[in-house]
């Protein structure tokens, strides 16, 4: 049938195996086994061969080589050059002098101590580059002035999210308002006099709480986080949550007129009307300590942010600095003919801005206690900021003036300027932003001044986009650094420091109470004595005989008050002994 149908079968073949193979296979197999010899004769011996180290080097160094930018020959070798200006400015105290530090071990330690620190001073300065924002203020043309330009204007030439930040909140029925913002500058919180209180994050202009605490307010402050704020009401102080409900009433401070919140000591400072300041650790909820003041009505507060010391002004036109650890002022300044209206002081403690009944705005400078500037304002400065940018806002009734540079130069108009409807009451510059805060009894003004806020933010340290997870971190950490009240002084930089007037002053007393210095050595002088006894060798003799003599004799009572006190032991054994009768086994367990 096959063959009718023109079809040709094609017989399958069985498969192949290894045994079955021919002699050319095995010539062909023989060929292989020569290439295998022959590329293990290239290699060469197991000896010849590089060791792990070395090819796992190799490989390291290739791809070292293929991941340069430059290719294997970097045209520019080493880091980037650093200036010198940005390696200062990143500078944390001064160098530890080596050369005087005689212990060996201690001077490894401060030298491997101070590569540390010269390493993170570069690496900081090296990562400055990086930062993606830069201050920037207002430009005008040659001849225009700055401050004549209107909000609105700035409002309509920036972007839609910077000029969202320019606001009017229109609250007329419970002011003048008082108001404060977070460290991170994200939420806002306005206390009205006639009792309204407000927190809100202005951001997103989301409300958080806001009730009426049917009694007058002094003042509002934020404690630690956005979760707590303090008010000071009519009679007592109160601590709220973010939903607005009471969890404490601190009646020990009573008629409170300001507050201010120290963020790293978890201190909450207060001055009250009856001329007492005060502090409360909000971490544990106690008085840490009050000082009357004796001058007074306070209602003129302000905070060192550098050392945390509590500026006052009183009306007899002086302004005094505190510390919870002393009673009396550890400065106290005059600074104008008049009362002090308003302080001020800006975020590295240099300069101090206060204003006064005289209608004068004067600068200081804190580290030298004296007047850098003063200027004339035509109705007085009601209330001073800082802001980060060391940019200073004064409330002039009605009115906000913004000076740039005050404390470098002498100014002759403002830098920017703006009106509100009524008085101003509450005055301070968000953090991390170009806004100024203004309260007056009309309500809330956000008003946009650019340059005011630092362009770039730590999230170590001041997270404005923090999650609750963070802020919860955070919280734990800041507890667990918190620094004691003890520490508080004017200059930071002593804490690390040794107190030599101390002890000297402590030896000094104790050679006047004894008659003598006991840790003074009489210096021995040897004699001279004749024919040739009296060469340098035989002085160096003397002097060491000398002084082996007084080391003899010091060993030789130290052993005699041993022997004394083994004696004295042994003598009251035996009288107890006496006394008790026969000694027992167990009268070795007795004291």
């Amino acid at each position: 049938m096959a063959a009718i149908r023109g079809e040709t079968r094609v017989k399958r073949q069985k498969a192949k195996r290894y045994w079955d193979s021919t002699g050319n296979e095995s010539e062909d197999v023989g060929a292989g086994k020569k290439i295998c010899s022959e590329q293990r004769e290239a290699k060469g011996t197991k000896a010849d061969r590089p060791s792990i180290q070395t090819a796992k080097k190799n490989k390291q160094e290739g791809a070292r080589k293929k991941a340069m930018i430059s290719g294997p020959d970097d045209p520019f070798p080493g880091g980037v050059p650093i200036p010198a200006e940005t390696m200062k400015k990143f500078k944390r105290g001064e160098k530890i002098e080596l050369r005087k530090i005689g212990n060996k071990n201690l001077k490894y330690r401060m030298t491997k101590m101070e590569k540390k620190y010269k390493e993170a001073q570069k690496q900081a300065a090296s990562f400055n580059l990086l930062l993606p924002e830069e201050a920037g203020f207002l430009e005008v043309n040659e001849g225009e002035d700055t401050c004549i330009i209107d909000q609105k204007d700035i409002a309509d030439a920036v972007d839609i999210t910077s000029s969202s930040k320019y606001f009017n909140l229109v609250l007329d029925q419970f002011g003048p308002y008082r108001i404060n913002y977070t460290r991170n500058g994200r939420h806002l919180l306005m206390g009205g006099r006639r009792g309204h209180v407000a927190a809100l994050d202005w951001h997103t202009k989301q409300l958080l709480c806001e009730i009426n605490v049917m009694e007058s307010i002094n003042d509002v402050r934020w404690l630690h986080s956005e979760n707590m704020f303090a008010v000071a009401q009519k009679k007592w102080l109160y601590i709220y949550d973010n939903m607005g409900i009471e969890l404490h009433c601190v009646k020990k401070f009573n008629d409170v007129l300001r507050m201010e919140f120290l963020p790293y000591h978890f201190l909450l400072a207060t001055c009250s009307a009856s001329g007492f300041l005060q502090y409360l650790d909000v971490s544990v909820g106690k008085e840490v300590t009050a000082t009357c003041t004796k001058a007074g009505r306070l209602n003129v507060m302000a905070q060192n942010p550098y050392n945390a010391i509590i500026h006052l002004g009183h009306t007899t036109g002086t302004v005094t600095m505190w510390s919870p650890n002393v009673k009396e002022p550890l400065v106290k300044m005059l600074c104008h003919r008049g009362g002090i209206r308003a302080i001020a002081v800006d975020k590295t403690g240099t300069y101090m801005a206060t204003s006064g009944l005289d209608k004068k705005l004067k600068i200081f400078d804190i580290r030298a206690l004296r007047q850098v500037q003063s200027y004339v304002i035509p109705l007085g400065a009601s209330h001073l900021t800082f802001s980060q940018s060391n940019l200073l806002a004064a409330g002039c009734g009605n009115v906000v003036h913004v000076y740039k540079d005050a404390h470098l130069e002498g100014m002759n108009k403002p830098y920017m300027c703006h009106s509100v409807r009524q008085s101003v009451h509450g005055l301070q510059f968000c953090p991390y932003e170009d806004v100024l805060g203004i309260g007056h009894g009309e309500g809330f003004t956000s008003m946009l001044v650019p340059g005011a806020g630092e362009a770039n933010f730590d999230a170590l340290e001041c997270n404005p986009y923090q999650s609750k997870k963070q802020r919860q971190e955070w919280e734990v950490k800041a507890l667990l650094e918190k620094i004691q009240p003890e520490l508080i002084t004017l200059d930071p930089n002593k804490l690390g420091e040794v107190d030599f007037i101390t002890m000297k002053q402590k030896l000094t007393e104790r050679a006047e109470r004894l008659g003598y210095d006991p840790l003074v050595k009489e210096k021995f002088e040897p004699k001279h004595k004749m024919k040739g006894r009296s060469s340098t060798g035989n002085i160096e003799k003397r002097k060491k005989k000398v002084a082996f003599d007084r080391q003899r004799e010091e060993i030789r009572k130290s052993v005699q008050e041993k022997a004394k006190e083994e004696k004295a032991k042994e003598l009251r054994l035996k009288d107890r002994n006496t006394e008790l009768g026969q000694r027992t086994a167990l009268d070795r367990f007795r004291k």
